[in-house]
C-alpha cells in the first residue's frame, strides 16, 4: 500500500498516528475496531461511574440508580481506611499514617542526599517511627492504649510493606553477599534459607508465623500478632531481594573487583565502595517491582485475622444492607493501590534515569 503524505504535518501528531497504526491496511482494520471497542467501553464506563452514579451516602438513592453507589465509599470510608480502630480515635492513626508518608517524601529528595542530610534522615525516621508506634499503640501521654489486634486498614498495610522492606533489605544484601562467598559453610548456608523460603507460599510463612512460632518461642520471647506477621514478612522478602541483589552483583564485571583490591581495598570495602553502589542501581526496577509485590502481599495478612485495606473492605461489606454495592468498594481500594503503585515506579524511573545519568557520560 502506498504511503499517504500528511501535508503541512512532518513529524506531528497524525504523522504518528499514521505511522504506529494505520502502515497497512490490516493494521488500520485492528486500529479502528480495538480503538471503536474502547470508546465504547470508555462511555460505559462514563456513564455507570461518573452520570448515573449515586454520590450521597443515600441507600433507597443507591437502590433506584442504574449507575454506580459511591454512597458505599462515603458511609463506610473510615472503616475501610482505618479498620476496627476505634472511630473517636481514628485521628491517632491518621496523623500516624500521614507522618510516615512525608517521611518517605522527605527521604525522595536529591537535596538531601548529603552527609548531613544522611543524618537528617536518620533521626527523621527514628522519630517517625517513634511517633507513629506512640500513636497507635497508646498508654503513654494520656493515650488510651489500643491492641495491636485492632490496627487494620491502609495504616497496617503502610507500616506493614514499611517494616518488612527496610529490615529485609540489609538482610537480603547479606545473603546475596554470603551466597557468592568462598566459604563453603557460608555459602550453602545462604543458598539453603534462599531456595528454602522461595520455594514456600508467604501465605504458609504468615500461618507459621502466627500459630507455629508462638509454640516454639520460649514465654519472655512471645511478641504480638503483629510483630509476628512483620518477622515473617521480613524474612519472606529477604530471600526474594537476596536473589534481586545477586543479579545486580552478577551485571558487575570482575575487572571492578581486581581495581579495587589493587587499590589495597579489603573485601568489605571493596563491596562497600564500589561494588555495592553500582549494584544496587542496577537492580532499582527489580526492587521497585519487589516493593510493589509486598505492598500488594499484605493483603494475605487477612488469613490471620489481620484486617489491612483489603480485609477492612470485608467488614464494611458485612452490613448486609451495603454488600450489594461490593463493586464500588473494591474500585476505591483498587484506585489506592493503583494510584500509589503509580507513583512508586514513576518516581523510580525518574531515579534510575538520575543515578545511570552519570555512568553514560
Amino acid at each position: 500500500m502506498p504511503e499517504v503524505q500528511v501535508v503541512g504535518v512532518p513529524g506531528g501528531v497524525l504523522e504518528r498516528i499514521r505511522s504506529s497504526c494505520f502502515y497497512s491496511i490490516p493494521a488500520g482494520i485492528v486500529s479502528v475496531v480495538l480503538g471503536a471497542a474502547v470508546l465504547l467501553a470508555c462511555a460505559w464506563v462514563f456513564k455507570w461511574a461518573v452520570w448515573d452514579a449515586v454520590w450521597q451516602a443515600d441507600l433507597d438513592a443507591c437502590r433506584r440508580a442504574s449507575g454506580a453507589c459511591w454512597g458505599f465509599v462515603a458511609e463506610k470510608w473510615r472503616l475501610i481506611i482505618f479498620g476496627r480502630f476505634p472511630y473517636e480515635l481514628q485521628w491517632r492513626p491518621a496523623v500516624a499514617t500521614i507522618l510516615i508518608v512525608l517521611m518517605l517524601c522527605v527521604t525522595a529528595l536529591p537535596a538531601l542526599w548529603t552527609r548531613r542530610g544522611a543524618r537528617f534522615i536518620l533521626w527523621g525516621w527514628v522519630a517517625a517511627f517513634a511517633v507513629f508506634f506512640t500513636l497507635m499503640t497508646g498508654g503513654v501521654f494520656g493515650l488510651e492504649p489500643i491492641s495491636t489486634d485492632m490496627w487494620g486498614g491502609l495504616p497496617l498495610t503502610v507500616i506493614l510493606t514499611l517494616l518488612g522492606m527496610a529490615a529485609s533489605s540489609p538482610i537480603g544484601i547479606l545473603l546475596a553477599i554470603g551466597r557468592r562467598s568462598r566459604l563453603p559453610i557460608v555459602s550453602a548456608l545462604s543458598t539453603g534459607y534462599i531456595e528454602l523460603v522461595r520455594g514456600v507460599p508467604l501465605i504458609t510463612v504468615l500461618f507459621v508465623a502466627s500459630f507455629v512460632f508462638p509454640l516454639l518461642l520460649p514465654e519472655w520471647l512471645k511478641a504480638d500478632a503483629f510483630w509476628r506477621v512483620a518477622v515473617g514478612i521480613t524474612l519472606f522478602q529477604a530471600a526474594y531481594t537476596a536473589e534481586t541483589v545477586r543479579g545486580g552483583l552478577q551485571t558487575i564485571p570482575r575487572g571492578q573487583f581486581a581495581a579495587a583490591r589493587s587499590l589495597g581495598l579489603t573485601e568489605r570495602q571493596c563491596y562497600v565502595h564500589v561494588i555495592l553502589p553500582q549494584a544496587l542501581v542496577a537492580i532499582i526496577p527489580a526492587f521497585v517491582n519487589s516493593l510493589l509485590s509486598c505492598f500488594m502481599d499484605t493483603s494475605l495478612v487477612m488469613v490471620v485475622s489481620m484486617y489491612d485495606l483489603t480485609g477492612s473492605l470485608k467488614l464494611a461489606l458485612g452490613d448486609a444492607h451495603w454488600r450489594p454495592y461490593f463493586i464500588e468498594g473494591y474500585v476505591f481500594i483498587a484506585l489506592v493501590y493503583f494510584s500509589s503503585s503509580f507513583i512508586i515506579s514513576r518516581y523510580s524511573q525518574w531515579l534510575e534515569g538520575r543515578l545511570r545519568g552519570p555512568q553514560r557520560r
